[in-house]
C-alpha cells in the first residue's frame, strides 16, 4: 500500500498537480503543441538576425534552440506555469545589428546581456520590484518597446529590400520594388495580414511556409541536400564574456534597452497570461510571480554565457493557455518540440529573407499599439515618449533612443517644477546619458 501511494503522489499528474488545476494529460499535450505552432517562427527569424550581425548560422540556430529548451524547462518544474522562453526579438535586433553590426566586439555584447541578467536577477531576488517599476517613468516604459518595434519594423523592410539607403540624397527610399524578392516579401506580409487577422492559431508560422514555398517555385531558394544534420558547434559562441568592457558608460543606454522592455514585457505577459488562466487572486495580483522572475531574470544571465540575447517569457504562451494549459506541463511539451528541431537546421536555413522579414514587419508595427498608453496631456510624459521612438528609429539605435528621452524627461520634469514626482536615482541616470552623448561626440 505504500509503494502504491509513493507511486501516486510522484505521478506525472501528481507532480503538475493536473486535478488541482482542472487539465489532463491531453489538454496539455495539445496546448504545449498549440504554443509551439504559435512560436515556431522564431527558429528561422532569431538565427536569421544573429547570422545578419556575423554570428555562424547553425552555431546560432543551435544556441537558440538549446537556450529555449532549457530555460522552459526550467520554468515548467521550478514554476508549475505554462510559461515558455525565448530569445526577445527585440533585444536579437539590438544585439545583432546595434551592437554587432557596429563593431562591438561580440564578448562586450554579450558582455552587457550578462550584467542585465545580474540586474534582473537582483531586482527579482531582493524583492524590489515595485521599486523599478515606480524609478522608471511609465512614458519611458511604453516608448522604450515600441521604438524598438519601429526599430525591428524597419530591419524587416530593409531585410526585404522595400526600403534602401540612397547613398546621394542621404536618406531612405523605396528599393526596387518589381525585383522577385521584394515582391514575395510583399506577398509574404500580406499573408502575415490574412492569418493575424482572420486569428488563426500558429498564422506567423504558416506564413513563413507559405512564403518559403512560393520562393522555391519562383527560385530564390532550394531545399537542401540534407534535411536533417547534426547540430552546429557552439564553441565560437560559448563563454566570450568581456563584463569589464561591458561596465563602460558607453554601454549604458544599451544595458538599459535590454533590461527595460525584459523586465516590464516580462511583468505584462505573466499578469496577461496568469489572467487568461484564471491565476491572478481578487487584487489582480499572480501567487508566486516572483519564482517566475526568479527563472526568467535568470535565463537571461545564464544565456549570456553563450552569446544569447536576452531570454524572455513569451506572450505566446498565452495560445497554449487557450488551448486548456494549465500547468508547467504544457511548457515541457513545448520545449520537447522545440528540442525535435535541433537536427533541423538545413531547413531553417532554406527559409528565404523574403519569408522572415514580413513577420519582422508585423511585429514590429504592432508594437505600437503600447502608445495608446501615454498620457497625451501631459508634455513631461508624450514628448520624451515621442523622442525615445524616433531617435530609435532615426538613428537606428534603440540605445539612443533611451538615453535621449531620459534627458528630456528630466529636463521637463525639473523645469516644469515636478521633479518630486520621481525618484532622485532618475536623475542620476540622466545624468549618466550626457556623458553617454559626450562619448558619442567625441568619436
Amino acid at each position: 500500500m505504500k509503494s502504491i501511494a509513493y507511486k501516486e503522489n510522484f505521478s506525472l499528474a501528481g507532480w503538475f498537480d493536473f486535478k488541482g488545476n482542472n487539465t489532463s494529460l491531453a489538454t496539455e499535450v495539445i496546448a504545449g503543441f498549440t504554443t509551439f505552432a504559435t512560436m515556431a517562427y522564431m527558429i528561422a527569424v532569431v538565427p536569421g538576425i544573429l547570422s545578419k550581425g556575423g554570428l555562424d548560422f547553425e552555431s546560432a540556430f543551435t544556441v537558440t534552440i538549446l537556450m529555449t529548451v532549457v530555460t522552459t524547462i526550467a520554468m515548467a518544474l521550478y514554476t508549475n506555469r505554462p510559461f515558455v522562453l525565448g530569445p526577445g526579438l527585440g533585444s536579437v535586433a539590438i544585439f545583432s545589428f546595434t551592437l554587432l553590426g557596429n563593431d562591438v566586439p561580440l564578448s562586450i555584447a554579450a558582455g552587457i546581456v550578462f550584467i542585465s541578467g545580474i540586474l534582473f536577477m537582483l531586482v527579482s531576488f531582493l524583492g524590489v520590484r515595485e521599486f523599478v517599476v515606480r524609478i522608471i517613468p511609465h512614458s519611458v516604459k511604453v516608448s522604450v518597446g515600441v521604438g524598438i518595434g519601429l526599430f525591428i519594423a524597419l530591419l524587416g523592410f530593409k531585410q526585404a529590400g522595400i526600403i534602401i539607403a540612397d547613398p546621394k540624397k542621404n536618406v531612405l527610399i523605396f528599393g526596387d520594388l518589381a525585383s522577385l524578392n521584394v515582391i514575395i516579401a510583399i506577398l509574404g506580409f500580406f499573408i502575415v495580414l490574412f492569418f493575424v487577422s482572420r486569428k488563426i492559431r500558429g498564422g506567423i508560422i504558416l506564413s513563413i511556409l507559405l512564403t518559403t514555398i512560393i520562393g522555391l517555385i519562383l527560385g530564390i531558394t532550394s531545399v537542401p541536400e540534407s534535411l536533417v544534420s547534426k547540430p552546429g558547434s557552439i564553441d565560437s559562441m560559448f563563454f566570450k564574456l568581456d563584463i569589464l568592457g561591458a561596465l563602460s558608460p558607453a554601454y549604458l543606454p544599451f544595458l538599459l534597452a535590454f533590461f527595460i522592455p525584459d523586465f516590464f514585457s516580462t511583468l505584462g505577459a505573466m499578469l496577461g497570461i496568469g489572467a487568461q488562466a484564471g491565476y491572478l487572486d481578487k487584487d489582480g495580483n499572480l501567487p508566486g510571480i516572483d519564482k517566475n522572475f526568479h527563472v526568467d531574470s535568470s535565463a537571461t544571465t545564464f544565456g549570456a554565457l553563450f552569446s544569447c540575447p536576452v531570454l524572455t517569457t513569451y506572450v505566446e504562451s498565452s495560445a497554449g493557455v487557450e488551448a486548456g494549459g494549465r500547468t508547467g506541463f504544457t511548457a515541457l511539451v513545448t520545449a520537447m518540440c522545440f528540442a525535435l528541431t535541433l537536427f533541423l537546421a538545413p531547413l531553417a536555413a532554406m527559409i528565404p529573407t523574403a519569408a522572415t522579414a514580413p513577420v519582422l514587419m508585423y511585429i514590429g508595427i504592432a508594437m505600437m499599439g503600447s502608445m495608446k498608453k501615454i498620457n497625451y496631456d501631459d508634455i513631461t510624459e508624450y514628448l520624451p515618449a515621442f523622442v525615445c521612438v524616433v531617435m530609435s528609429v532615426f538613428s537606428f539605435n534603440a540605445g539612443n533612443g533611451i538615453a535621449a528621452a531620459m534627458l528630456v524627461y528630466a529636463f521637463l520634469k525639473i523645469t516644469t517644477g515636478r521633479y518630486k514626482e520621481d525618484h532622485w536615482s532618475l536623475y542620476l541616470i540622466a545624468a549618466s546619458m550626457i556623458y553617454y552623448f559626450y562619448i558619442i561626440a567625441g568619436h
